[in-house]
């Protein structure tokens, strides 16, 4: 057994960055201001009242809430305790919720109190005993029935320090997958350190950065690449619930934030809002976007409007905590569209169904090896051994790697279109419509089509004021590819189905849209 002297965990990182810097900022929000002393102090009270509570080493308790203060101190506050957070996406209706507290056999249940009615209706038929109800950015009063958060970091209830191992459970998530029913993909305490590890050194989260937490913290990526990385290494944290360009370009300005990851989405909102040329960003230095690739014409904008600005392309999943790849800032330009090279605790190739690797350019699927590795899917052994087939964790993901070792993502297995027995990537055929200066937004998606089987299809979101006809977009993209790639038909629409990561959801289009040709 691992002993206490040799201790690895999350909760320890939080310790050795209170010892040292004690009085710096840890966490803002709203009205709350925590130096990491005290936010030490406030996640030690918790652990304790949580444990009067029953709750304990390797038990398992859910979070549905909107980004705040509180969600940051659970986190920790569990990890002192030995017990499993599992966050839950607040998109999800009752019972989509409900499934993820049966299927974890959560414990406890915190949320806020704006989806205290889901929580209570999700957790109906669970093991949830009990439900805690967590502060907000906004002030809020506590929801009826729930045990108000500040009424547990007022007990006085004593909880022993465990001595963990640190392939110890500290996190299941479950992913948005294309199954009917998620996986909960399982996160030991080592996997994220050794994921922080690389999340330092490649993205070079330092110390004396004051970051913006704006992405959900349900997700992995805001929560293990940004957050969980900045309190290992004692940097300051803004943490925010309101997401729009607006409140963004607001905090941005107003707490002079250096650090700042967003999708492509988020970026592009942000360069379209009336107050981004009037918002002073010149404290900004490190950019950060992931999910999908940031379009070139986007790439170029954001170097003539923040010229100080280093960006990151980030390349991962929930199953490897999340970081795989990043492309760096000296990239940006020079590999356009690239995911980068594998991060320090990852080793990624590109392969055939025979596990071969590919000759560069040749598309394959990509596979990892990493500690930064999920343990497993939590109650589900033939998903695992499938996900670990060969050796090697396959990511469902096609791409190529270029005569350097760069990766490029193709698409989602799922994402690449068949239209007249020939291949075509969504993205590229994204990236040419991105060319389009009237463009601010596009996905393209495959749909049933009599003849073509799956069709190339292209939704469209234009800037304000901004004309573009079906006919000239389909022309253009004619131009510059293959006639079978550009798409069959153009929808414009005014905004793009999102989750609350800003990442694209191709699955809603194709289900909203899925008799188009059809009907024509």
């Amino acid at each position: 057994m691992t002993m206490p002297a040799r201790s690895q965990t999350l909760f320890d990182l939080l310790q050795r960055s209170a010892a040292r810097h004690p009085r710096r900022l840890a966490i803002a929000c709203g009205d709350t201001q925590w130096s990491y002393a005290q936010f030490a102090d406030v996640c030690e009270r918790l652990a304790r009242g949580l444990h009067t509570l029953g709750v304990q080493r390797g038990s398992h308790v859910a979070l549905l809430s909107r980004n705040s203060h509180a969600f940051a101190a659970m986190r920790f506050a569990l990890a002192r305790l030995g017990a499993v957070l599992v966050p839950v996406n607040f998109m999800l209706g009752a019972a989509e919720a409900g499934f993820i507290l049966r299927h974890s056999e959560s414990m406890l249940l915190a949320s806020d109190s704006e989806f205290a009615p889901v929580a209570r209706e999700a957790a109906r038929g669970s093991s949830v005993r009990h439900f805690v109800w967590l502060e907000s950015e906004r002030a809020s009063q506590p929801a009826q029935g729930m045990i108000d958060w500040t009424e547990l970091l007022r007990m006085q209830g004593d909880a022993p320090q465990p001595a963990l191992q640190a392939s110890e459970p500290a996190q299941i998530v479950y992913t948005s997958g294309t199954e009917s029913a998620p996986k909960g993909a399982v996160l030991s305490h080592e996997a994220l350190l050794w994921e922080y590890v690389s999340c330092v050194v490649g993205a070079e989260i330092a110390s004396d950065d004051l970051l913006l937490h704006a992405l959900p913290l349900f997700h992995c990526a805001q929560l293990d690449v940004f957050l969980g990385p900045a309190v290992y290494v004692g940097a300051s944290n803004v943490i925010t619930a309101q997401p729009s360009p607006q409140a963004l370009l607001g905090l941005l300005g107003q707490h002079r934030i250096s650090s700042f990851f967003a999708p492509p989405t988020v970026w592009i909102g942000l360069l379209r809002c009336p107050d981004f040329d009037t918002t002073d960003l010149a404290s900004l230095r490190k950019g950060y976007y992931g999910a999908s690739i940031m379009p070139v014409a986007v790439l170029r904008e954001l170097a003539e409007r923040l010229p100080r600005v280093r960006l990151w392309n980030l390349y991962g999943q929930t199953e490897i905590a999340p970081l795989a790849t990043l492309l760096q800032p000296e990239d940006q330009l020079r590999k356009p569209g690239s995911a980068g090279r594998a991060a320090l605790n990852v080793r990624t190739r590109v392969v055939d169904d025979q596990m071969r690797d590919v000759a560069p350019g040749e598309v394959g699927e990509i596979v990892h090896r990493s500690p930064q590795l999920t343990s497993g899917y939590f109650r589900d052994e033939a998903k695992t051994a499938a996900a670990f087939d060969g050796g090697w964790f396959h990511s469902g993901d096609l791409g190529t790697l270029d005569d350097e070792g760069y990766l490029y993502v193709v698409d989602r297995k799922k994402d690449m279109i068949k239209t007249g027995g020939e291949n075509v990537a969504s993205r590229e055929v994204e990236e040419c419509i991105y060319l389009l200066p009237q463009v601010s937004e596009a996905a393209v998606v495959a749909l049933p089509h009599p003849r073509w089987i799956e069709a190339v299809t292209a939704f469209v979101v234009l800037k304000a004021g901004q004309q573009l006809d079906e006919a000239a977009l389909i022309a253009h993209c004619e131009s510059r590819m293959a006639h079978f790639k550009a798409p069959k038909k153009v929808v414009f629409v005014d905004a793009l189905p999102k989750n609350p990561s800003g990442k694209l959801l191709k699955r809603r289009l194709r289900d909203d849209h899925a008799a188009l040709y059809q009907q024509t």
